[in-house]
């Protein structure tokens, strides 16, 4: 019997991946109509037949023929299709059946495009399949919508359509009828992301919830032996499937597809560097501009200075090459001043452990429903791509807080989210977190406490002349400078100014100017003179001031402070920023 697929044959359950098990043994206990898959449900499914052998289907057929065996009763039901079912016999009894009910009907309306036409004749048609009282025939039905936003999509409840309520009615209404309970009639919603659906239907206690994850290693694997029996996969010398599964962490199986199929049919044999390229492409195309690929060519050694935190990177970059995951922070807090090169840091080390970088970009929409949508989708795309470091830049006005007010409570929403998010220790080791700032004081506690961004690394302007002078060299290499040899101590101890990276950077491209105008290929003394005689430094003393002291008192540990900080009392430290803020009119 068809049951036997869902939830009696335990041992069938147990080749079913993760989230399908979910499901079947919800759907086993009888207690729910309504259910919504979301996530990664426009791809290719895999299912184990047995040891080593997969097929891979679409989600329809995936629910029709793996769980449910294509028996009974399975309609599907999307708003360009109308109404279709799994079997020709199946559609065949629905329109006999209909048609006899209701005679002076048109045969077009029992499977129209119009919801309110179709859920109606639908609902009758499995009324009157449920079995009488005492029975021991079984009929089990099941609906399953696609595009399901589409049906009933978000928004608030006194700005919808007179058929959009509608349809939020019915879809209720169905999902705690003891009717549809006792007569084992289930709908199953398909959409991507959860936030595109009415929060009435979403949050409803009678709708069971289950997303369909991104593949992971092993299925990936699964899906290019598949391939490579198939005579489709041409891999690059010395490359193997199991090094092409680890690298494409983040593609679903329909994207990997498409590269197979491109490598075949342009004779071409995959390499790496070609699927780290398309894999970049892709996600940014999947995340649809919300996420943005950081290039990391670089790694700590061109960083000069900021011995404390380059240490505890490179602790925490040996830690993830030893695959002690357990032993790293959540995220980190990275805090400074403007200039201090905060963003290069953490580039620095993503290229120092060979794990991509992606930068979050705004996505906050001024239409409702859209900003949640963007960041579910883009969360989904990061627990897929893991291991992966995220940076986000200027985290105290990106992220906002939960006590925003004017936007219907969307910036509440996204903010918890966020730091639910961030705080899952599922992920620990695999999403690492940056959140970059030069003003921390602004970042709620939610954000930073500890299992979230739970080490917190301050950068601070050079202080000696040691550091300068280390800060000079390693931005020479970085800049390709070309440099006739001098002291550049003995100009450092002539202009006394306090220097940030960023400005001495900003000093030895004007150096570089002074020589390309002089027709040479190499910067002099006099030309780094020049520069530095007619630097300004930057006239917002106050602001720096306060964002050094905001950075002093973040730091999780004295040995990172400049010196001149480290006396400072912290009561004193707290009053001086108080006075900074009300000099520059914060509160």
């Amino acid at each position: 019997m068809a049951e036997q697929f869902i939830y009696k044959n335990l041992g069938f359950i147990k080749i079913l991946p993760a989230w399908a098990q979910e499901f079947a043994y919800k759907y086993g206990s009888k207690t729910a109509n309504l259910y919504i898959l979301h996530g990664n449900i426009r791809d290719y499914l895999p299912h184990k037949r047995k040891e080593d052998e997969f097929i891979f289907t679409r989600i329809q057929e995936y629910i029709s023929e793996v769980l449910f065996g294509n028996q009974d009763i399975i309609a599907f039901y999307d708003l360009s299709s109308g109404v279709n079912f799994c079997t020709h016999e199946m559609a065949q009894d629905y329109q006999a059946a209909m048609a006899s009910r209701f005679p002076g009907e048109a045969h077009t309306d029992f499977f129209s495009v119009e919801p309110e036409k179709s859920f109606y004749y639908l609902e009758k048609y499995f009324l009157a399949h449920i079995p009488p009282p005492g029975s021991k025939q079984k009929c089990r039905m099941v609906l399953i919508v696609d595009y399901a936003e589409t049906i009933v999509p978000t928004g608030d409840l006194a700005r919808l359509s007179e058929e959009d309520r509608y349809r939020l009615v019915t879809l209720n209404r169905w999902s705690h009828d003891p009717l549809f309970t006792e007569g084992d009639i289930s709908i199953i919603l398909l959409t991507e992301n959860l936030a595109d659906l009415s929060p009435r239907l979403v949050g409803s206690p009678s709708t069971v919830k289950v997303n369909v994850p991104f593949p992971d290693e092993p299925v990936r694997a699964s899906f290019l032996r598949f391939k490579d029996a198939e005579g489709k996969l041409f891999l690059e010398r010395g490359l193997t499937v199991e090094r092409v599964a680890a690298v494409t962490s983040g593609l679903n199986l329909m994207n990997m597809d498409r590269l197979v199929a491109e490598s075949h049919e342009e004779d071409k044999r995959l390499s790496l560097n070609y699927l780290r390229q398309k894999k970049k492409e892709i996600i940014e195309n999947e995340a649809v501009g919300l996420l943005e690929f950081m290039e990391t060519l670089c790694d700590l050694s061109l960083v000069s200075g900021h011995d404390f935190v380059k240490k505890r990177f490179k602790n925490a970059a040996r830690a993830i090459k030893l695959g002690r995951l357990d032993v790293l922070p959540m995220g980190y807090l990275i805090a400074g001043p403007v200039g201090t090169g905060k963003s290069f840091m953490v580039s620095a080390f993503a290229g120092e452990i060979g794990i991509p970088m992606v930068k979050f970009r705004n996505f906050r929409s001024k239409w409702q429903g859209v900003t949640e949508s963007n960041l579910e989708r883009v969360l989904n795309i990061l627990k897929s791509m893991a291991p992966v470091a995220v940076m986000i830049d200027e985290a105290d006005a990106f992220l906002g807080d939960r006590d925003q007010e004017g936007d219907s409570g969307t910036s509440n929403r996204v903010f918890a989210q966020i730091s639910s998010f961030m705080g899952n220790t599922e992920y620990r080791g695999k999403i690492i977190w940056f959140l970059i700032t030069c003003r921390p004081d602004l970042i709620p506690i939610d954000l930073k406490r500890q299992g979230r961004a739970e080490e917190h690394l301050a950068l601070f302007y050079p202080e000696t002349d040691e550091e300068r002078e280390a800060l000079y060299e390693t931005l020479a290499r970085k800049l390709d400078l070309s440099v006739r040899k001098f002291s550049i101590s003995d100009l450092f101890r002539k202009y006394r100014y306090e220097f940030s990276g960023a400005d001495l950077e900003a000093v030895l491209i004007r150096a570089k100017l002074l020589a390309a105008m002089a027709d040479r290929t190499f910067v002099t003394r006099d030309d780094m003179d020049a520069a530095l005689g007619d630097f300004a430094p930057p006239a917002y003393p106050h602001e720096i001031e306060l964002q050094n002291l905001v950075a002093v008192l973040e730091c999780t540990s004295k040995e990172m402070i400049p010196k001149r900080f480290r006396t400072l009392d912290r009561g004193k430290l707290i009053k001086d920023i108080q006075e900074l803020k009300a000099l520059l009119g914060e509160r």
